[in-house]
């Protein structure tokens, strides 16, 4: 997966909105105003990666089998966020997956009234 081709990625979740709101040098994606994903526009080291949002349960999984899924740069010593590298072992198939699986994370935390809004919006996918 090139850098492009996660852009549209990101943009076909369900409501997804590109914003820089957390810095000029972040790209960010948004659903209901909460972030799901984000990604260095540019990166020094030439490897890019998405940081995305993860049950915790899963992310040790990935993180045992894939070397290209680390901790989330930029979020603490969570396991709610992991940094996925697009150029190194992880499958593009998995990281769309992944990309949606962050969306999911980030509405099932949304208050009810806002999840029911976000289950009305027209359905995309990547």
């Amino acid at each position: 997966m090139n850098i492009e081709e996660l852009r549209d990625c990101c943009l076909a979740v369900k409501g997804a909105e590109e914003c820089t709101s957390l810095g000029e040098d972040l790209l960010s994606y948004k659903i209901m105003n909460k972030v799901f994903a984000f990604y260095l526009l540019n990166s020094k080291e030439g490897e890019h990666f998405v940081v995305l949002k993860c049950d915790p349960d899963k992310t040790v999984e990935l993180r045992e089998k894939y070397q290209g899924v680390t901790k989330g740069v930029y979020t603490g010593a969570t396991l709610m966020w992991n940094s996925v590298y697009i150029q190194k072992d992880v499958p593009d198939a998995l990281i769309a997956e992944l990309i949606e699986h962050s969306a999911e994370e980030v509405v099932k935390k949304l208050p009810k009234k806002k999840q029911e809004e976000y289950k009305a919006l027209n359905v995309r996918s990547c």
